[in-house]
């Protein structure tokens, strides 16, 4: 089996090539609003903030923005964003796509089992009213007709940006407290 392997990279060549740490630039903006998160975050919370994410029916877009969030240019972790596996460990529940009716009982379950205060999140168009999606006899449309939605994060996807700049302003209404 290990023959096999060291055949193929012999064989293929170096398909990755080094990343270059020089080349990542953190910009000024990810910077400063990070720095503001983390501040407003120990602020309301005293620890970090944590978010059950869960995509009710999406394209996939919100999603891959949402890891986009964690990636190195990003890392919105070492901001005091955590993205927790658990709804019982969760202070938010970020929902992406319209609400498929197959989803609506497993959405309504996992706000259920959250502690209060509960947060929603909606991200995205079609979270937000169903997007293309919205007349559709599939879906429930967006997230406020199953649940109350705290926070909408606009945009199709919204980019890591967005989604910082619409936390850090919904930390400074002071909803949180």
């Amino acid at each position: 089996m290990n023959f096999r392997i060291l055949k193929n990279s012999i064989t293929k060549g170096r398909i990755t090539l080094p990343l270059d740490p020089a080349g990542i630039v953190a910009s000024p903006e990810i910077e400063s609003l990070g720095a503001e998160l983390k501040r407003m975050i120990h602020a309301n919370f005293g620890r970090s903030f944590h978010i059950r994410e869960v995509d009710t029916g999406s394209c996939g877009a919100c999603e891959s923005e949402i890891i986009a969030c964690s990636n190195p240019m990003y890392d919105i972790q070492r901001f005091g964003i955590d993205f927790v596996a658990s709804p019982r460990h969760a202070d938010a529940l970020l929902i992406t796509g319209p609400v498929s009716k197959n989803m609506k009982l497993a959405l309504k379950k996992t706000y259920e089992a959250m502690p209060g205060p509960k947060f929603v999140i909606s991200l995205g168009d079609c979270a937000k009213g169903g997007g293309l999606f919205k007349d559709s006899y599939y879906t429930c449309g967006g997230v406020e007709n199953v649940l109350p939605v705290t926070l909408h994060i606009p945009g199709c996807p919204p980019s890591p940006l967005v989604i910082m700049r619409t936390l850090l302003a919904f930390l400074h209404e002071g909803v949180v407290k």
